[in-house]
């Protein structure tokens, strides 16, 4: 009978589910007639299947708000939709456009001629041409930045030169595609060439779109969270965000394109251009959840640290990410416990070792466990944890810190070693995610062990590494340097007290350049996977005016509206002059301009400012607090296995709040009221009585409402409050109930066709 999931995508929001239920009718006909002893079997299972379908239908439903924002394709052909320019003679090149409004004739390109297309966001895939002449040569080549248009060659993958480009010898009309390994992971443009020395005559040219390859080829929309604010640059932001981390979710058999890692250096002279392909099999299943879309293509547990909020907060795609995790447990070393760097196969050729990426396949543990509720997953992966740990922990001395002398590897940031703070930050917070996993597993020896440790860690890192003077934390006890990663993670780790805290947020703010925030540690490197958390530095910090000035600046400013951007994904990294220049590498032309790691603002905007987070166990505890900064009104929804969660506020005009919380009955959680001073704040509850409390803000300016259960809020705060529980709220797709409203669309769908 198998899963509901194959339904997904066929037809729209109310066929999928009804061709899932007529599957089931025939098992419900059967049960009904079987045995007492296979009775219960036989209902457990169709139980299960119902779970699934109520969550699959309230996840679709959960599509419809906002998806005009939503980047990727409709489908998985996907043409052009301008010219970008030519060069030589091309005729009628608007015939191959997606928007053309007419029949033109067939696109006419002559010899030493070619014209480049321009697809307005980044995308993935082979391209197909349909060609009308029966010889000749044509060359394809790509590019995500307009830098790196070119006839002759596409950007690059390798640590020197330009990739070649894509030749189809034509010697019949027809379609031509090129091998499967040429799957061209990111580009926004493509540039179409006579090679040969007669006209070519195309009469199409579309690309089959690659990425997300698990999903329905009509399903790549399928969202299952959503957000929307008064900026629109914000929500932009939420749903490149989203979009990238599409872009890197890959076809797992399709993995690897650094191919010449070891052979082609930053020093390597290239003579021409170098061939380039992605074949290798990288993680179990058919997707899989990798750093970057044109590069690496590969499986690095730093990268998902960011991207893994981002995907479950978006589309959910939790399969991808269990793969990735999966294939870095495969490689860990049964003996020591260490995990590699990255996954198959750099982890093989390379060998190479990373403190920090070791404690991120942890937290990757953690991660999947919160978002998933998944005991049995977590149990598996239990032993595998602990040796993990015992290995991190073998690098603590008589100082209390870890010192990681001799362990480099990083983020390709310089000059890591001794008793550094970001490697000490992270493993003072994979030791507080280990005792919580202890506690849920009722291992108490292990959360007591792993809760002394770190409260013993926090204490040595804040008497021999602050420096009061700078209000920063000194990268290790033998320099002045400051960097970014360390002590934006010391705020995100809560290893910093918040006096501190606040501190930190101030001077890091300080030392922006108008391009971002420096990562002093890797020379004139500005990193959107580092800032990424000092952005949630910053918000924990308690300072939402600078996390919003800093999405808007970076992420919305710079690394979307540049014109030399896709503006449609996050890149890599670059300069603080703001050239497209990353101090790691010496091929600008390499740098990816689809990378999980920049993602941070799609989690960020749905936790911190629309203010709904999952806290454990797939929403079985949650947490509800917005940060309204300057924003008039924000919303957000995301679905879990256990049903909707979402939250909903605007601001009124007599300087209140009204917001509304949706979380899934059987759950509970703790609400946190934005206000100042004291006041009067009216709740009203999920059966439908209204109170009015009186509150007094905390130092953070909240008031917190603990051991709520799951159910519909509606909050009201100064002018408005006492306004009864009907109100519609900020935003649209915040109605009240929405997975009960679906519960109840599947029940009767179902008796229909019963």
């Amino acid at each position: 009978m198998g899963n509901p999931l194959q339904f997904l995508g066929q037809g729209d929001g109310s066929s999928w589910l009804e061709n899932a239920i007529r599957s089931l009718a025939p098992l419900i006909r059967e049960w009904i007639q079987q045995p007492q002893q296979q009775f219960w079997s036989l209902a457990l299972y169709i139980m299960k299947y119902f779970s699934q379908l109520l969550f699959l239908a309230s996840a679709v439903s959960a599509a419809v708000p906002y998806e005009q924002y939503i980047l990727a394709p409709s489908s998985r052909s996907v043409r052009p939709v301008s010219i970008y320019g030519s060069n030589g003679t091309v005729t009628s090149a608007v015939s191959l456009l997606s928007n053309k409004t007419s029949s033109p004739p067939n696109t006419i390109i002559t010899p030493n001629s070619s014209v480049t297309f321009d697809f307005a966001k980044n995308i993935a895939g082979w391209p197909h041409l349909k060609v009308a002449s029966d010889s000749g040569a044509i060359g394809v080549t790509f590019s995500e930045s307009s830098l790196w248009i070119s006839s002759e060659a596409s950007d690059a993958t390798a640590d020197a030169g330009l990739d070649s480009p894509i030749i189809f010898n034509i010697t019949k009309s027809g379609e031509y595609k090129p091998p499967s390994e040429q799957d061209r992971g990111g580009f926004r443009y493509m540039t179409i060439s006579n090679y040969g020395s007669s006209d070519v005559e195309l009469e199409d040219a579309w690309v089959h779109y690659t990425a997300m390859p698990h999903w329905p080829d009509d399903g790549l929309r399928n969202y299952t969270g959503w957000f929307h604010c008064n900026d629109e640059q914000l929500n932009r932001i939420w749903y490149a965000g989203a979009y990238t981390n599409q872009m890197v979710t890959i076809d797992s058999h399709r993995g690897d394109s650094l191919v010449y890692l070891g052979e082609i250096t930053s020093n390597s002279t290239v003579n021409g251009t170098i061939n380039w392909w992605s074949n290798t099999t990288i993680t179990p299943g058919d997707s899989a959840l990798t750093d970057g879309a044109k590069r690496d293509r590969l499986v690095w547990s730093g990268d998902m640290a960011i991207a893994v909020p981002g995907v479950a907060v978006s589309t959910s795609d939790l399969p991808s990410i269990r793969n990735s995790l999966d294939s870095l447990f495969a490689l860990q070393n049964a003996t020591t416990g260490q995990l590699p760097y990255a996954g198959h196969p750099f982890h093989e050729k390379l060998g190479l070792v990373s403190f920090t990426y070791h404690l991120y396949a942890l937290i990757g543990v953690s991660d999947y466990y919160t978002w998933t509720g998944n005991t049995t997953y977590l149990k598996q992966h239990w032993p595998a944890f602990k040796t993990g740990m015992d290995w991190a922990l073998s690098y603590v001395d008589s100082s209390n810190l870890a010192n990681v002398t001799g362990i480099p590897n990083d983020w390709l940031r310089f000059g890591m070693g001794g008793h550094n703070i970001e490697a000490n930050a992270i493993l003072y917070h994979t030791l507080t995610l280990g005792a919580t996993l202890a506690t849920v597993l009722s291992e108490p020896n292990i959360t007591s062990t792993y809760t002394a440790l770190a409260a013993s860690l926090r204490t040595a890192a804040n008497s021999a590494l602050w420096d009061a003077d700078a209000g920063l934390y000194r990268d290790n006890t033998t320099t002045t340097l400051h960097p970014q990663d360390g002590n934006a993670w010391a705020i995100k780790s809560l290893l910093a007290p918040p006096s501190r805290a606040a501190a930190i947020s101030t001077a890091l703010q300080k030392r922006w350049t108008p391009y971002g925030p420096p990562a002093p540690e890797a020379a004139d490197a500005i990193s959107p996977f580092i800032s990424g958390f000092e952005l949630d530095a910053h918000f924990a910090a308690n300072n939402t005016a600078t996390a919003l000035a800093l999405m808007r600046s970076m992420w919305g400013d710079f690394m979307l509206d540049d014109p030399r951007m896709t503006n449609s994904t996050f890149l890599e990294g670059y300069s603080v002059t703001g050239e497209l220049h990353y101090a790691p590498y010496k091929n600008d032309a390499r740098i990816s301009h689809a990378h999980g790691w920049a993602t941070a603002p799609t989690a960020a905007l749905t936790r911190d400012i629309a203010g709904m987070r999952v806290v454990a166990a797939g929403g079985q505890t949650w947490e509800a607090g917005p940060n309204p900064g300057d924003l008039l009104y924000a919303e957000a929804g995301f679905h879990t296995e256990l049903g909707s969660f979402g939250s909903s506020w605007r601001k009124t005009s007599g300087g209140g709040l009204e917001w509304n919380v949706t979380t899934p009955a059987g759950t509970s959680g703790r609400i946190a009221v934005p206000v100042n001073g004291t006041g009067a704040v009216s709740v009203a509850w999920p059966n439908g009585t209204i109170e009015m409390k009186e509150y007094t803000a905390d130092e953070g300016g909240r008031w917190w409402m603990h051991d709520v259960e799951g159910g519909d809020y509606r909050i009201v705060v100064g002018d408005g409050a006492g306004v009864g529980p009907q109100s519609s709220g900020a935003g649209r797709g915040m109605g009240l109930g929405r997975a009960g409203f679906v519960a109840a669309a599947v029940v009767a769908l179902g008796m229909a066709v019963l």
